[in-house]
C-alpha cells in the first residue's frame, strides 16, 4: 500500500512490532485490518485530551475535533498538521483513502468526504491504533 517503501522516523522490525502491539493492534496497524465497529472504548471518549498513535506515541488528533459519526469508529474532523499521510486503498473492491501515521507508517483507518464543517472530512480511525491522553 505504499507505506512499506517509505522511510519513517520511527522504524521497528516485525518482531519489535509484534512485541509492542497486541495481536489486534498488530493486525490493524501493520496488517491493514479493521476492528469490529463499536468494539473500542475510545469510541465514547469525550474528556478533553488528545489521541496518539499506539505505535510511536505521535499526537495525531486533538479531542476537540472528535465527533460522533454513528459509524462505530472514533471519528475526527482533522489531524494535527503533518502527523498523518494518505494513500489510495483499492482493497475490498473499493477505492478509499487510507490514513497512516506519518511518523511510523502504521495503518490508522480511512478518511471520507462526508464529515461536518469546517473541513467536511471524517477521519474514521480504528480505536486500537490510538492511545488517549487526558488533558
Amino acid at each position: 500500500m505504499g507505506t512499506e517503501t517509505k522511510g519513517y522516523r520511527v522504524t521497528r522490525s516485525e518482531a519489535e512490532w509484534r512485541a509492542l502491539l497486541s495481536p489486534e493492534q498488530y493486525a490493524v496497524m501493520r496488517g491493514h485490518a479493521t476492528e469490529r465497529p463499536g468494539s473500542c472504548a475510545l469510541l465514547h471518549e469525550k474528556r478533553p485530551g488528545s489521541f496518539a498513535c499506539a505505535g510511536c506515541g505521535e499526537t495525531l488528533f486533538e479531542g476537540k475535533v472528535k465527533f460522533e459519526s454513528g459509524t462505530g469508529w472514533p471519528s475526527f474532523n482533522e489531524p494535527v498538521e503533518g502527523t498523518v499521510e494518505t494513500t489510495v486503498d483499492r482493497s475490498l473492491g473499493m477505492v478509499r483513502t487510507e490514513v497512516h501515521c506519518a511518523t511510523c507508517g502504521s495503518h490508522l483507518g480511512h478518511v471520507f468526504p462526508d464529515g461536518p464543517p469546517p473541513t467536511g472530512l471524517r477521519y474514521c480511525i480504528n480505536g486500537v491504533a490510538l492511545e488517549f491522553r487526558p488533558a
